[in-house]
């Protein structure tokens, strides 16, 4: 029985369990009891797309995505981020029983595990590669504070599906999308995408920019250009203007619900969203069961984004900022 540490706590967010646990009790009260007339949480709405930045900047964000998720079934959870430091082709499980965090401990469905680990498609994360990724962790406090909500004690809290998604292209996002199916489709299980949104700035290699006129020379791609270090500052619209465009456009992409329309809005802007693959893996897996006819009516297995926001507001080339987003989907 080996616990992974919360190796991110005391420096991405507080290691104290009751400034911690105060902190997110606070973001999920800021957030409305109900959204677009539908109240929180939102019924069937099993699957969420939440940030993974230190709490300071995302915190607030990720409380809209929690606060609509749907428990009442629960039997166990799959959090899906992506890999930040470890190249990986495919997707990686954990070898750990538990992960730990400043307010009580996660259990690891290992019976999942393994059975995902039999389909010969997943690599194990090492120790150190799952202790130094934060795409994972930031989500478990949040994890941990909803379920001690919803549940009596933590012996009834479903147990987590840990997953690292590397580098993956289309076809594998959809063959992963295949395994992951049925698990979706099942009423008891919850899946938590971890993403990001536009990471924008010269320390990032990413400067596009999206004109207000249609008839720039310089905007002859739908997609935008990049700002050089030397240009003149815009302000037709303001860069920060510009890149809550691009955000809406992969947000819109996403709201299809058809993977090929992200990707292709991907392939178009060269947006940083840094989980895209969960999402893409995710949203495969949805156009499985679509394709079953398991995922009918109305709205259904299509993302809705109910907030956004941006680590600060760039008005100068020099400058940098991060976009968080939130969305539920109901299946």
């Amino acid at each position: 029985m080996t616990t992974r540490v919360a190796s991110h706590a005391g420096s991405w967010y507080s290691s104290r369990a009751s400034t911690l646990s105060s902190e997110l009790d606070e973001w999920l009260a800021q957030v409305p009891t109900s959204i677009d007339g539908k109240e929180l949480p939102v019924p069937g709405a099993r699957v969420i797309i939440a940030p993974h930045a230190g709490y300071s900047y995302s915190g607030p964000a990720a409380a809209w995505a929690y606060k609509s998720l749907d428990l009442s079934n629960a039997k166990r959870i799959f959090l899906l981020g992506p890999s930040h430091a470890l190249y990986l082709p495919g997707c990686a499980l954990s070898k750990h029983s538990k992960y730990a965090t400043p307010l009580g401990d996660l259990i690891i469905d290992k019976v999942t595990v393994k059975e995902l680990q039999e389909t010969g498609e997943f690599e194990n994360m090492s120790t150190g590669a799952d202790e130094t990724e934060h795409s994972l962790e930031m989500h478990l406090p949040y994890i941990y504070k909803i379920l001690s909500q919803k549940f009596k004690s933590a012996a009834e809290y479903p147990p987590l599906i840990p997953i690292l998604v590397g580098n993956t292209d289309p076809s594998v996002e959809r063959d992963y999308g295949k395994i992951f199916a049925p698990y979706l489709a099942d009423p008891k299980s919850i899946f938590v995408v971890s993403s990001d949104f536009c990471h924008w700035g010269s320390r990032f290699q990413y400067t596009r920019y999206l004109p207000a006129s249609p008839s720039s020379a310089a905007a002859s791609s739908p997609g935008g250009y990049d700002l050089k270090r030397h240009d003149k500052k815009p302000t037709n619209p303001p860069i920060y203007e510009s890149i809550g465009r691009l955000d809406k456009m992969a947000m819109d992409a996403i709201e299809t619900g058809k993977h090929d329309n992200f990707l292709g809005n991907l392939e178009e802007t060269k947006n940083t969203v840094c989980g895209r693959h969960p999402i893409g893996v995710v949203m495969a897996a949805i156009e499985v069961l679509e394709s079953e006819g398991k995922v009918t009516g109305e709205g259904k297995g299509r993302f809705k984004f109910v907030r956004y926001q941006r680590s600060s507001e760039v008005e100068d080339i020099s400058d940098s900022s991060v976009s968080y987003a939130s969305a539920y989907a109901v299946l």
